[in-house]
């Protein structure tokens, strides 16, 4: 069991559309910050920090389409607001993708191509260097992208045979990984850590 505990009252909503909401809360609540559910434009009002969970991207961009959530979130994103992606949520962050379409905030500028490593049958552990992390880090890919273009504004903190799948753009964090599937809170930790430092 990793975990960085912190005094942290930081208050981290995660999108709730779909996905691996309940298991972010609890990696998030491990380390001493508040929680709460984000569905419609009100509810990133208060907020210090935000998840975009694993899930399925493209429902994922629908639904937040359907509930008006990606303007308002473009626009948190855009002012600021520390928010980490997983999975889909680095889909749903991207520019672009190289094959397929659906909804995209837009905002990290990286190109992502998903299911990258292969279907639900292809999913599988590695260790992962990980920059800011001094041991390895297990890393759970479920039907994961991966970035194949990253512009100058982006750090690749972690790479898997030769293909980022773990980035940093000023107040973003994304991951092809699935840290909130282990309970190693390191991951989560970067992101409480960004909200602290402002």
């Amino acid at each position: 069991m990793h975990s960085a505990a912190t005094e942290s009252m930081a208050t981290v909503g995660v999108l709730a559309l779909q996905g691996d909401v309940r298991e972010h809360r609890q990696a998030l609540e491990r380390l001493g910050v508040v929680t709460v559910k984000v569905r419609i434009p009100e509810d990133l009002e208060n907020i210090d920090g935000l998840v975009i969970p694993g899930g399925e991207s493209t429902t994922i961009g629908k639904l937040a389409t359907l509930y008006g959530m990606m303007d308002p979130l473009r626009k948190v994103i855009g002012e600021g607001l520390p928010t980490y992606g997983t999975c889909a949520g680095l889909i749903l962050l991207s520019r672009a993708l190289d094959q397929g379409e659906q909804p995209l905030l837009g905002v990290l500028d990286v190109v992502t191509r998903r299911n990258s490593f292969g279907g639900q049958g292809n999913s599988f552990e590695a260790d992962l260097e990980i920059e800011g992390i001094e041991t390895p880090f297990r890393g759970v890919f479920i039907r994961a992208p991966w970035v194949i273009e990253a512009g100058d504004s982006v750090d690749v903190l972690s790479a898997w045979s030769g293909h980022p799948v773990m980035v940093r753009s000023h107040n973003m964090l994304a991951s092809a990984f699935h840290p909130e599937l282990t309970d190693d809170d390191r991951v989560h930790a970067l992101l409480v850590n960004m909200i602290e430092e402002g």
